[in-house]
């Protein structure tokens, strides 16, 4: 399985790369925003994208958005990564048809249950 990080900031993409490579997801790129991930969405297949929200550029829903309106994305799976709880945020971006949430701060068993619930249901 590929899987795209996306997030600025590098030591939470650190801090998920190695949490993803224990759970031996190994085939793992990283981008530092939004703007980045989709020139790599459009030079490489991938399985997963896992995004933080709060990005510059391009943030986690505007490159949710871009991926749902792609034709050759449209059903790539997205983990968002996000400390936020406003209501009206999470509505948009389950309206933006996010696959998973995370909510930080977050540990591997957190991560591991989001990866089982879209790769490996009954």
């Amino acid at each position: 399985m590929k899987i795209l990080v996306v997030d600025d900031m590098p030591l939470m993409r650190h801090v998920l790369i190695n949490m993803l490579r224990q759970l031996n997801y190994k085939n793992v790129v990283e981008a530092t925003d939004g703007y980045q991930a989709l020139k790599i969405l459009n030079q490489q297949k991938f399985d997963l994208v896992i995004t933080d929200l709060h990005m510059p550029k391009v943030d986690g829903v505007n490159l949710l958005d871009k991926i749902r309106h792609d034709e050759a994305l449209v059903d790539l799976p997205v983990i968002m990564i996000t400390c936020e709880d406003n209501a009206d945020t999470v509505k948009q971006i389950i309206k933006a048809k996010v696959s998973g949430f995370i909510i930080k701060p977050f540990n591997m068993n957190v991560l591991s249950a989001q990866l089982n619930r879209l790769f490996f249901r009954d």
